[in-house]
């Protein structure tokens, strides 16, 4: 897919959550393989688990074999472990924090645009110390009509406020489910090397660019290179 072009300086930043502002793919992966034993389902390689953090469960647990009528079991077994935890497995990866203090300062708006339940994400930002700098957070959320990640870039864009053109925009994130549910709505992706993606993933998917530090990312969107 081709690349959109990436608006220097943007309006406003979307962040994904997991592998993208926090390392928490360690936790997630952990909970799922308990989950999915509980349910008495057979636990895949880590590099398969690996795999489904980012997207939804809905998109994510069918690649490991979970059927659509075990789906509903296994995501109340990962919830019932998971969500207590999530906030103290959700640790900002090194630099991140002050990356957004940097774009903050220089007049970019900022919201994170996720597949996590909404209700979780924002209690993870709440509690943690993104709460510093972002305060806008959309996520999955069937009774709003949210399931994929770009209905979580559509809400973000919503509601940083009706006059944000989307083309003035940017996502950053670590899965081609960014890249695409971005794309959706004419906004342009920045992939970052620390994440979950397989090598050529973001590339293949019509990333912008990809980067390797989160000050590179600074860098890129505000033009310091």
């Amino acid at each position: 897919m081709a690349a959109l072009t990436l608006p220097v300086p943007p309006a406003a930043v979307l962040l994904d959550l997991d592998g993208t502002l926090c390392d928490s793919a360690d936790g997630i992966i952990a909970h799922l393989a308990m989950a999915l034993e509980a349910v008495g389902l057979p636990i895949p390689d880590p590099a398969a688990l690996r795999a489904c953090v980012g997207p939804s469960w809905e998109q994510g647990l069918p690649h490991i074999g979970v059927s659509a009528e075990a789906m509903p079991a296994v995501r109340a077994a990962y919830r019932l472990t998971y969500d207590d935890a999530a906030p103290s497995l959700a640790v900002p990866f090194p630099g991140m924090l002050d990356a957004l203090a940097e774009l903050t300062d220089a007049g970019v708006a900022l919201a994170v645009a996720t597949s996590k339940p909404e209700y979780l994400a924002a209690r993870i930002v709440a509690e943690g110390p993104l709460a510093t700098v972002v305060d806008v957070v959309v996520g999955w959320d069937p009774d709003a009509g949210r399931y994929t990640k770009a209905d979580s870039v559509r809400g973000a864009l919503e509601r940083l406020g009706p006059d944000l053109d989307p083309a003035t925009a940017a996502m950053v994130g670590d899965r081609h489910h960014d890249v695409t549910g971005a794309a959706a709505h004419g906004v342009a992706t920045v992939g970052v090397a620390w994440g979950c993606a397989e090598p050529g993933e973001l590339e293949d998917a019509g990333a912008a660019a990809v980067v390797a530090t989160p000050a590179d990312l600074v860098a890129l969107l505000l033009d310091r290179g």
